[in-house]
């Protein structure tokens, strides 16, 4: 019988050629760049391209005014409410005006914050005052606060109290929702975790339920100091004699548009300027929690 030859089986490789193949792959391997994706040039800072907006509006408004397009007896130029701004600060009408409407605008929110973080304390922790509060705290929120300005007027007179009164309920219901929402968006997996770590009521609010609700919480303070400044346009129109909107209820009757519209920027200054400071407050209070900060350049 014809004897077969056999042959035998490569050997498997020992170590050096183990670890010479993945080498020789790098080696032969081209690494490509995804496809879309394209070399980012030099980025302008975030803070130019937040200001890009604001200055092209201001740009337009004044290409529109400088070509007749749209009447100074419409609304003024740029460069009338700057030389506007200029002169009333130059006698001190402007910054007398800015203080007493700060000086309301603070009263007021904080005499609304200290109700809101009250009720929504006692409605987010306790059943009872869930039943008692939030119900109560959903049907007025419905009535619109600036209506209730003439019932202001008969309670409290034509003083400061009606314009610190309307600011604080402006700023109540944004704060209340926002909190009492946080509280209740607590976690429930954290909350039995704590329960199991022996955490008592007082330990689990503090360490839980109170870090839970802050990020609602400083999304309401946004909320509320924007509405305080928009309650106090309306406040100040109260029989108001001095402040931002004593400025603008006399420019009013004189039909001065600069003035008005001065007074208004001066109103958006100050909101962003409170906006401005609740976002620095927000990174340093919610440093420890990781959340999406936006895609891409």
């Amino acid at each position: 019988m014809p004897v077969r030859q056999q042959t035998a089986s490569p050997a498997p490789p020992g170590p050096a050629l183990a670890k010479a193949a993945p080498a020789e792959a790098a080696g032969r391997l081209t690494v490509r760049p995804a496809a879309g994706r394209t070399r980012r040039g030099p980025r302008l800072p975030r803070a130019v391209r937040r200001a890009t907006g604001p200055v092209g509006l201001v740009l337009a408004w004044y290409l529109a005014a400088t070509t007749g397009l749209l009447p100074s007896s419409v609304l003024a130029s740029p460069v009338d409410v700057v030389q506007q701004a200029v002169e009333l600060t130059r006698t001190g009408e402007l910054p007398d005006a800015v203080a007493a409407s700060a000086r309301r605008a603070a009263t007021g929110f904080v005499i609304g914050a200290t109700v809101a973080l009250t009720l929504s304390l006692t409605a987010g922790l306790f059943r009872l005052g869930e039943d008692v509060i939030d119900s109560s705290m959903g049907m007025f929120r419905a009535i619109p606060w600036v209506g209730l300005i003439p019932l202001f007027i008969v309670w409290f007179g034509i003083d400061e109290t009606p314009k610190t009164a309307l600011v604080a309920l402006g700023v109540t219901y944004p704060l209340y929702f926002n909190i009492y929402g946080g509280i209740r968006s607590a976690d429930s997996q954290l909350i039995e975790a704590a329960r199991m770590l022996g955490l008592g009521r007082i330990g689990m609010i503090r360490y839980v339920i109170l870090p839970s609700a802050l990020p609602g919480a400083l999304v309401g303070l946004r909320y509320a100091l924007s509405t305080a400044w928009l309650a106090l346009v309306f406040a100040e129109q109260i029989n108001a004699n001095a402040g931002i909107g004593y400025l603008m209820s006399n420019a009013q009757q004189y039909f001065r548009t600069d003035v008005i519209v001065l007074c208004l920027a001066v109103y958006a200054l100050l909101g962003l300027l409170c906006d401005f400071v609740v976002r620095v407050l927000s990174r340093r209070l919610l440093a420890w929690r990781a959340s999406f900060d936006g895609d891409g350049a």
